[in-house]
C-alpha cells in the first residue's frame, strides 16, 4: 500500500544523506558498508521497511547489530528515517537505503549481510504478478548472493495465500526451515512473542484478530 505523497520528503532526504543512502550511492558501497557504521558488527537488512517501526525497534533492542532498512517508496522511506532521526535513542547502528529490493546483489557483496527480513510484503495475488513477490525465486537468488552459507531469512505476513506460496517457493529454492521456525499464529506463541518486534501492519492486523504467519529459515 502506497503512502500519500509527502511534499517535504525529497528535501528532507537530501538533507539527511548520512542516514538515508540513495540507490546509486548504495551500489558504490558494495563490500564497504562497515565504513559507514560506527561499529564493526553483523549486518541485518529489512527489504520493504515501510514506515520503519520494525527496523527501528530492532536497532534499539540489538545495539550490537548493524541494521539497514530498504524501501522503494519515497514517502515511506522519508517517514521511517525521520522517525529514527527524531527518536530519543541514538541509533548509530541504523541506516536506510532508498532503493529497489530487487537489486540487493548490486548493493552488497557475498556474505556482507548475515540476515534478511521480509515483513508484510505486498502479496501481489494475481498469478501474472508472481515475479513481483519478494519471495519469488529471483528475489531469493538475490538474497542468497549477499548472505553467507547458512545465512538467515525471516518472513512474516498476515496473508495466508502469500504464506503458502512462499513456503513452496522456499522449499523449491532449497531454503531450510528452523525446527521451530514456522508459526501459523505467531501471537498465540508466548515464547516466540518474547523476542518479536511488531511492524505497523502487524499491530493493525493482529489487533483485528487476524493470525500472523512466520517463517524462519536459512540458506545452505
Amino acid at each position: 500500500m502506497r503512502l500519500r505523497n509527502k511534499k517535504w520528503a525529497d528535501t528532507w532526504l537530501t538533507n539527511h544523506d548520512e542516514l538515508v543512502i540513495t540507490q546509486d550511492r548504495a551500489t558504490g558501497l558494495q563490500g564497504n558498508w562497515m565504513n559507514i557504521f560506527a561499529q564493526e558488527a553483523p549486518i541485518h537488512i529489512e527489504v520493504g521497511t515501510g514506515k520503519g517501526q520494525f527496523i527501528i525497534g530492532m536497532a534499539k533492542k540489538y545495539p550490537d547489530i548493524n541494521f539497514i532498512g530498504m524501501e522503494i517508496q519515497e514517502s515511506a522511506i522519508a517517514v521511517a528515517a525521520r522517525k529514527a532521526d527524531e527518536d530519543e535513542a541514538e541509533l548509530p547502528n541504523l541506516k536506510f537505503i532508498y532503493g529497489d529490493g530487487a537489486g540487493v546483489e548490486t548493493y552488497f557483496s557475498k556474505g556482507e549481510v548475515s540476515k534478511v527480513y521480509l515483513n508484510f510484503s505486498d502479496p501481489w495475488p494475481k498469478n501474472k504478478h508472481e515475479t513481483r513477490r519478494l519471495t519469488y525465486k529471483s528475489f531469493l537468488a538475490g538474497y542468497k548472493s549477499i548472505l553467507p552459507a547458512g545465512g538467515d531469512l525471516a518472513f512474516k505476513t498476515d496473508n495466508r495465500g502469500l504464506f503458502e506460496y512462499s513456503l513452496y517457493s522456499f522449499a523449491n529454492f532449497g531454503i531450510k526451515f528452523d525446527p521451530k521456525g514456522i508459526s501459523l499464529n505467531l501471537h498465540e506463541d508466548t515464547e516466540k512473542m518474547e523476542d518479536n518486534i511488531e511492524t505497523e501492519y502487524e499491530e493493525k492486523f493482529s489487533s483485528a484478530g487476524f493470525p500472523i504467519y512466520q517463517f524462519l529459515g536459512h540458506f545452505e
